[in-house]
C-alpha cells in the first residue's frame, strides 16, 4: 500500500560519492545507523548489529538487491518485529547544484507487519528521522545538510 510507505529527503552540500560512502561502507554506517559486519555488496546479505554488543547481536538484516553507484541503493530490510517478513528500502542520490539530494523510500511495512502495521510505521518513521539526523551530524564536519 503506497499510503504506508515512508518517504524522507535530505540535502547535503557534498558530492554523491561522499553520501554514497555513508550508506554503503561499514565504518561510515556505524557512525550514523548501526555497525555493519561488512561493506554492503550487491547480491549479498548484510547484517547490522547492536552497538557495543559482544558477540555482535543482529539488529536488522537483509539482502542488497541493487547498487548503482552513486545514484541508487536498494536492499531488503527486516528485523525481529517483522517475524521474518521483509520490507524494501530504496535510497536515491540526485546531484543538485552544490550537492546531493538523498531520498529514502521504505515500503512493504503494512504487508510485513500485518495488524501491527500502524505501531511499526510510527516506530520506523521516528527511527528514520533520528538516524537521518545522526547522518547529518556525522557528515557535518565536512558538509552542511538539511532534511525534510
Amino acid at each position: 500500500m503506497s499510503n504506508t510507505t515512508i518517504n524522507k529527503a535530505c540535502f547535503f552540500a557534498a558530492p554523491r560519492e561522499t553520501v554514497w560512502a555513508f550508506l554503503t561502507e561499514k565504518d561510515k554506517l556505524a557512525q550514523w545507523f548501526h555497525p555493519s559486519t561488512a561493506d554492503l555488496v550487491e547480491g549479498e546479505d548484510y547484517q547490522l548489529v547492536k552497538k557495543g554488543s559482544d558477540p555482535a547481536e543482529p539488529v536488522l538484516w537483509g539482502t542488497v538487491i541493487k547498487m548503482d553507484k552513486p545514484s541508487t541503493l536498494i536492499y531488503t530490510f527486516t528485523f525481529g518485529a517483522f517475524n521474518g517478513a521483509t520490507t524494501t528500502v530504496t535510497w536515491t542520490l540526485e546531484e543538485i547544484a552544490g550537492g546531493t539530494r538523498l531520498s529514502l523510500k521504505h515500503e512493504g511495512i503494512s504487508e510485513a507487519a500485518g495488524e501491527a502495521a500502524m505501531g511499526l510505521l510510527m516506530v520506523l518513521d521516528k527511527g528514520w528521522d533520528e538516524h537521518l539526523d545522526t547522518l547529518r551530524g556525522s557528515m557535518s564536519s565536512t558538509t552542511s545538510s538539511a532534511c525534510d
